[in-house]
């Protein structure tokens, strides 16, 4: 990030102080499509799409180096099961069923991929149906579960992922996956955990992709508020009036960034491979922040008649919620804490060089001072929001108020900068 770009990141969220969450976004008349890598910067990027929120597809050209493009992928541009089967053919994989629905998402089983393989074979041979069901590959953690050195390489525009550098200095977890499946396999609707950013490459296949922006979902919901499983069905299409998708289809080797909120829904056309991640930074941070309170919320209205008769029902709330959402304020403050001393000591270790680069790249200075500006703020919310008051963090270090006015100091350090 150059100087000017965070100026100009700065200015755009204090132009959103004191506006008041939700809203319908409208939908964009068309989904821009970036040709050439050589003339698109970081902060084209940064500009025009992260701030604003709204998606975008790369050209296969941003992805053409990439170890999976040319190995995965056989020169007729199929999946190369011989491949996959050599180098990961005894790993576990989660594998969904997408003919059988189970609440608004797909039962998963976890098999060995030369299990999945050798279903996939059967599948296209048997014209694309088996007794088995319609079984696609879902949220492989391969980075986490075996070397992906030379399967692909973060693009510069995706490498302040705040979720994933977390996960990654716990060293328990992280958000990136590889998808798989025959022409036919789909993800129902939803919106990406935490209301994170999501990117998603295409090594080869085709993918449909059905977007809402945030708030546009609100009109498809049912007599009880549940969403929809299926935004295609004609049963929905029929019932009432509904905002109308924007469509997107993805080539092979193209990337569809999806921005944080946005309600979508994918199929793939072909026999298809991805690479996704879902990522957290500065840009949707208070979108995080405000999905982790409404989540808070609807655990209170479900466990409310319990309140006076749970000494510790503030606590059991909490519990309840990281075991619904995957965290809770607790981890969500130690989520800020981890980011926030990495950019503090970049601070500290005074002005360098701005790099803009990959995987091994770190911040640099004016990404930093961003960083520490945006979890300032919300960290102010967090610290006096009621129900985190009520989070035991006397075992918490720092505690979130001498956190919070490091950053605040650190805010005010680097105005000049």
């Amino acid at each position: 990030m150059d100087r000017e770009t965070r100026l100009f990141a700065e200015s755009h969220f204090r132009g959103l102080r004191g506006r008041l969450p939700g809203g319908v976004c409208p939908t964009p008349d068309c989904v821009d499509f970036i040709e050439n890598p050589d003339s698109f910067s970081y902060a084209d990027f940064f500009k025009g799409y992260l701030l604003p929120n709204v998606p975008c597809v790369f050209s296969s050209a941003f992805t053409e180096t990439w170890g999976s493009r040319r190995h995965w992928v056989t020169p007729s541009g199929k999946p190369n099961f011989d491949y996959l089967l050599r180098n990961y053919g005894d790993v576990l994989v989660p594998v969904a069923n997408c003919g059988v629905r189970e609440y608004n998402s797909n039962p998963k089983e976890y098999m060995p991929l030369r299990e999945y393989i050798n279903y996939w074979k059967e599948y296209i041979h048997g014209d694309y149906s088996s007794p088995r069901g319609c079984l696609y590959l879902k949220d492989w953690h391969l980075c986490r579960d075996s070397s992906a050195e030379g399967v692909f390489t973060l693009p510069v525009y995706f490498s302040s992922d705040w979720l994933n550098e977390y996960w990654d200095a716990l060293g328990v977890d992280d958000y990136r996956f590889i998808y798989m499946g025959p022409t036919g396999t789909w993800s129902p609707f939803h919106a990406d955990i935490f209301r994170s950013f999501s990117w998603s490459v295409n090594i080869c296949g085709r993918k449909k992709w059905f977007f809402f922006p945030p708030g546009q979902e609100e009109a498809l919901r049912d007599g009880h508020g549940g969403l929809p499983y299926d935004v295609t069905s004609p049963g929905l299409l029929n019932s009432r009036p509904c905002p109308l998708p924007l469509e997107v289809t993805q080539e092979a080797g193209e990337m569809v960034f999806v921005p944080s909120g946005w309600h979508h829904q994918v199929h793939n056309l072909e026999d298809t491979i991805s690479i996704n991640h879902n990522w957290v930074n500065g840009c949707n941070l208070t979108n995080m922040w405000q999905f982790l309170q409404q989540e808070l919320c609807a655990v209170q209205q479900e466990v409310g008649q319990w309140r006076d008769a749970m000494p510790d029902w503030h606590h059991h709330c909490q519990v309840i919620m990281r075991s619904c959402s995957g965290i809770n304020f607790g981890e969500f403050y130690h989520f800020l804490k981890v980011i926030a001393e990495r950019r503090l000591l970049i601070l500290a270790k005074g002005m360098g060089p701005e790099v803009e680069g990959g995987e091994d790249s770190g911040p640099g200075p004016q990404q930093a001072a961003f960083d520490v500006s945006r979890i300032a703020e919300v960290l102010a919310s967090v610290v006096a929001h009621p129900d985190f008051q009520k989070v035991d963090t006397c075992v918490f270090s720092p505690r979130p108020a001498e956190l919070l006015q490091q950053l605040e100091e650190g805010v005010v350090a680097t105005a000049s900068l």
